[in-house]
């Protein structure tokens, strides 16, 4: 069966007004096409739904006993074709998933939790972690809101910079790089090195920029996330390179230094990323303006440190 919903928009007038000509005047159409919509009604359903008595016309009980059903239904097929604009946060009841990287979360992901509960205590957040590998989950609905230094690149992912913050080098107090006056390009490149890389990856950025200068460093071990490289720096004379506002929480007391990069390095970025499914979601985009406010008061823009001249020894 093949149903036209602007019936249901007709049966609910009529049921209403109990009279062809208001149930016209009511949904702003004339006498005659309402008329015709109640003939469809009546063959639809087999039932009369409107008798005349006199000069009035008398709902059926059939029409009676639906009534109330047929204004529900109707309210319910508004609601889906229609949805209300507005954002009740004190009733919703929600469950988000974000990907993000692990320094992010561990930076910016308190705070946006807190503003979450301060505002809405019925929505719940469900952070996972990296993987090695890239991952479809946004385009299959699976993560709702990525933040990390590289967007995804499809046609369908919305991807927004929030931030960025300038690269630093993290070594133990009492490393030989905290007893120099200048920690130079040279300097840097002898010393042993780990990188971060969820890949296990060995060679970034900083190698290009140490080849510009002829140099090159080598790297002894790769961490998969930040905070497994700082618990290896902390134990031997190993430096590594990540974005200064990271590593702010975790310096301090925590027999780390903070160099400065004797390199020419662009800025780590931050972006949050998303699939174009929840542009016009009211709670996706309340909850976006959540989590691009903590990232944004966590890592807020800083220029580069000035390059150290390469040659010094």
């Amino acid at each position: 069966m093949q149903l036209d919903l602007n019936l249901l928009t007709a049966l609910d007038a009529l049921l209403e007004e109990e009279s062809v000509a208001g149930a016209a005047a009511r949904l702003h159409v004339t006498a005659p096409a309402m008329s015709r919509s109640l003939g469809r009604i009546r063959r639809t359903t087999g039932d009369q739904i409107l008798v005349r008595t006199g000069r009035t016309m008398t709902p059926t009980p059939y029409a009676i006993a639906v009534r109330e059903q047929v204004h529900e239904l109707l309210h319910q097929v508004q609601g889906v074709l229609a949805p209300s604009r507005e954002l009740d946060l004190a009733t919703l009841e929600r469950t988000f998933t974000l990907r993000w990287h692990d320094s992010l979360l561990s930076l910016s992901g308190p705070a946006l939790l807190s503003a979450v509960r301060a505002q809405a205590p019925g929505v719940r957040l469900r952070f996972v972690a990296e993987t090695a590998t890239d991952t479809p989950g946004l385009r299959r609905g699976e993560v709702d809101l990525e933040a990390n230094a590289n967007p995804v690149s499809a046609p369908d992912i919305r991807a927004e910079k929030v931030g960025e913050s300038p690269l630093v080098i993290a070594v133990r107090e009492g490393h030989p790089l905290t007893r120099v006056k200048t920690v130079t390009a040279k300097r840097y490149a002898e010393a042993g090195h780990i990188s971060v890389s969820r890949r296990g990856n060995l060679s970034n950025a900083v190698d290009d920029a140490l080849a510009q200068l002829g140099l090159t460093r080598t790297v002894v071990a790769t961490a998969p996330t930040e905070a497994a490289a700082l618990d290896f720096v902390r134990g031997c004379d190993l430096v590594v390179c990540l974005p200064e506002a990271t590593l702010r929480s975790a310096v301090a007391g925590s027999g780390l230094a903070v160099l400065p990069v004797p390199l020419d390095l662009p800025s780590a970025p931050i972006h949050l990323s998303w699939h174009q499914r929840y542009d016009t979601d009211r709670a996706h985009t309340w909850l976006r303006d959540l989590a691009r406010a903590a990232l944004t008061t966590h890592t807020p823009p800083q220029p580069n440190p000035e390059p150290a001249d390469g040659t010094a020894t």
